[in-house]
């Protein structure tokens, strides 16, 4: 990882919900590219501990950032963190969310607030923290933040969820035009079915695939997820802005 030749080299990344699964992968890839990255979690810190000691061991450089996202105070002080560890960030990757399945009728507004709090509050609250820090570099960065394949064809049960991440897409086309005299590039990605361990309190993987079947015929990986965002954020998507990339094996068609 020491290598200069590595594309990532002397880049830092912050990358939220690390812990496992895709923000894990995601940590693992850019760190393996050379990155300087900043493990987050809201809580379980002996999963984010593991990621850092698995960058480090392998020859990299990381540190855990603990805190919820959704917490005004939380984005802040990550952003304090990483300028004094690594002296501030280039790459944003808003993944933290929450997993929740319940019907429209019987969701409280409590659930409604707690996953857009996690999943859009945070984006927005990371980028205000994080991108003054990019502009004052100077060269250029990248804020990629995780969609998903529910907001576009329709789940049962997660209407929320749809809601949060119909709000990170608009929110990364905005950005997009208003960070581009800063060479800050802002794109969503958009993972289908991924092959992803899942909290009780996640509920079932949604199984309303029958209409819509997965042309590949089958999952994704969490690797095939971080690829995506290496590339987005590496210097060949510098001309990538704007969009959402969906990586779904076909379910969905743009």
């Amino acid at each position: 990882m020491a290598s200069s030749s590595l594309p990532l080299q002397n880049r830092v990344a912050l990358v939220t919900g690390a812990g496992r699964n895709i923000g894990r992968a995601i940590a693992l890839t850019l760190a393996r590219d050379g990155a300087s990255v900043l493990v987050n979690g809201r809580s379980d810190k002996e999963a984010v501990d593991a990621v850092v000691a698995e960058i480090k061991a392998a020859g990299g450089k990381a540190a855990a950032a603990m805190g919820d996202v959704a917490d005004p105070a939380v984005p802040a002080r990550l952003a304090q963190q990483a300028q004094e560890t690594f002296g501030g960030v280039d790459i944003l990757v808003s993944n933290a969310g929450l997993r929740r399945q319940t019907s429209f009728l019987d969701m409280s507004f409590d659930e409604w607030r707690e996953i857009l709090s996690v999943a859009l509050d945070g984006a927005f609250l990371l980028g205000k923290a994080f991108v003054p820090q990019m502009v004052a570099k100077g060269n250029g960065g990248a804020f990629v933040a995780m969609s998903g394949i529910s907001t576009h064809v329709g789940t049962p049960n997660r209407c929320h969820v749809s809601a949060s991440k119909s709000g990170l897409e608009g929110l990364m086309r905005a950005l997009a035009v208003e960070l581009a005299p800063h060479r800050i590039t802002c794109n969503a990605v958009s993972p289908g079915a991924i092959d992803t361990a899942r909290a009780a309190s996640a509920g079932p993987a949604p199984v309303n695939r029958v209409n819509r079947p997965i042309p590949l015929k089958r999952f994704g990986t969490v690797d095939e997820i971080a690829a995506m965002v290496r590339l987005l954020v590496g210097p060949e998507g510098t001309f990538i802005t704007g969009q959402t990339i969906h990586v779904n094996g076909g379910e969905f068609l743009t």
